[in-house]
């Protein structure tokens, strides 16, 4: 069964909004059941389609952080005319954002699930020497096939957005002090994409008074859709309801 719809999505329920935001390649088909789940319990949810995504390759390339930075910022306002209080969660480069705008702007909490501080490739960090040379790289190994479904991202990476992606999560690292909202910071045990001891980090250096760290030992980076989202949604539901 194919699930993918890279398009941006909202559902509209109550006065408390959720900015659900994708990871770097991704688009909003990999949050929909999150997105549907908490529509289901009366949440209003938005999930933007951040600048260069779910087009074309050679589209992203045009685009960078600060485009990425516009897109769930935007989302983040629309959003606030119509919710009383707003939390921000996000996937990967997706949680990077939820983090950025958490110290920013006012939300109501944040959970970033699976975002970056240490990047599992770590030949990430000379991409910014190779660009002149090579415009994409193919992805990692296909996904397993309870998660393929949702994936409607690129198959190849832009080469020339890495450095941008590294300095997001640069910014974001500083930033971290900044963050008062509340937190849930969930990571995937299996993740082979971000090093897990990236939410280490995050929940030693967040400025959260309340700050809460869970772990999930049956899943990879795609955290939403893995072998553990019903206890990744129950635990989003409650951190909602509690905060």
């Amino acid at each position: 069964m194919n699930l993918k719809r890279p398009e941006p999505f909202e559902f509209n329920g109550g006065k408390t909004g959720v900015l659900l935001i994708h990871g770097f390649t991704g688009t909003p088909s990999e949050l929909r059941p999150l997105g549907e789940y908490l529509a289901e319990r009366g949440f209003t949810v938005k999930a933007p389609l951040l600048a260069g995504h779910g087009t074309t390759p050679e589209h992203m390339m045009k685009t960078g952080m600060k485009d990425w930075i516009k897109s769930a910022g935007d989302a983040y306002f629309d959003l606030k005319k119509q919710c009383k209080d707003v939390f921000v969660a996000g996937l990967s480069m997706g949680g990077s954002l939820s983090l950025h705008l958490a110290a920013r702007l006012p939300v109501r909490g944040v959970i970033p699930m699976c975002a970056p501080i240490f990047l599992a490739d770590r030949r990430a960090r000379f991409t910014r020497w190779l660009t002149p040379f090579i415009k994409t790289t193919r992805n990692k190994a296909p996904y397993p096939e309870h998660i393929e479904p949702y994936m409607a991202g690129y198959t190849v990476t832009p080469v020339k957005c890495v450095p941008e992606l590294l300095k997001l999560i640069r910014m974001v690292r500083k930033e971290l002090d900044q963050v008062r909202a509340p937190a849930l910071i969930m990571q995937a045990e299996q993740d082979l994409t971000v090093r897990p001891e990236s939410a280490q980090y995050i929940y030693r250096h967040i400025g959260s008074a309340k700050k809460q760290f869970k772990q999930y030992p049956n899943s990879g980076h795609i955290l939403i859709v893995d072998h553990d989202r019903e206890q990744v949604f129950a635990d989003i539901e409650a951190f909602l309801k509690e905060n």
